[in-house]
C-alpha cells in the first residue's frame, strides 16, 4: 500500500502514482503602518493541497480504470476522507478537489490502454470526518 484514502488504496494493482506534491501555506495578516512596515500576525494554517499524478495501464499490469472511476465517485460524493500513507502517517481529512485524466492508446473499441491522472486533495477541518456518521445516521432517522 502506497497510501489509502478512507477505504480506497493507492498500490500497484489500484491506482499507483508516480509524484505527490504536496503545497502547504499559513496565514499572515498585516496592518499598514506609517513610516515602518507593516505589522503582520500569525492567523493560523492555510490550505493544504496533495497532488498525486500517477499512471494506469490495464494491459501492464498497472492499476484498473475502475479505480479511476472508483475516485470519480468519492468525489461526486463530496464527502471528506482520511489520508494515511503506507507507514501510517496520518495526514488528517481531505476531499477530492480535482480529478484530470489523460486517457491514450485507444483500441479499436476506443478502450484507453494507458491513463495518465492528476489527482488533487485539499485538507479540510478534521471534524468533517466525525460529522459524515451523524449525518447518514440522522437521513435515516
Amino acid at each position: 500500500m502506497m497510501m489509502s484514502l478512507d477505504q480506497f488504496v493507492f498500490s500497484l494493482a489500484t491506482t499507483p502514482y508516480k509524484e505527490l506534491q504536496r503545497r502547504r501555506n499559513w496565514k499572515h495578516r498585516t496592518s499598514s503602518r506609517v513610516g515602518t512596515r507593516d505589522a503582520s500576525q500569525f492567523t493560523g494554517a492555510g490550505d493544504d493541497t496533495i497532488t498525486l499524478n500517477g499512471m494506469v495501464a490495464p494491459d501492464n499490469g498497472i492499476g484498473t480504470i475502475a479505480s479511476i472511476d472508483e475516485l470519480a465517485r468519492m468525489g461526486d460524493a463530496g464527502d471528506a476522507y482520511v489520508l494515511v500513507d503506507g507507514i501510517g502517517n496520518v495526514y488528517g481529512a481531505y476531499v477530492i478537489d480535482s480529478l484530470d485524466e489523460t486517457a491514450t492508446y485507444h483500441t479499436k473499441e476506443g478502450i484507453p490502454r494507458k491513463i495518465e491522472f492528476n489527482l488533487t486533495l485539499k485538507r479540510v477541518d478534521d471534524s468533517q470526518l466525525s460529522a459524515k456518521p451523524q449525518q447518514d445516521k440522522a437521513a435515516t432517522a
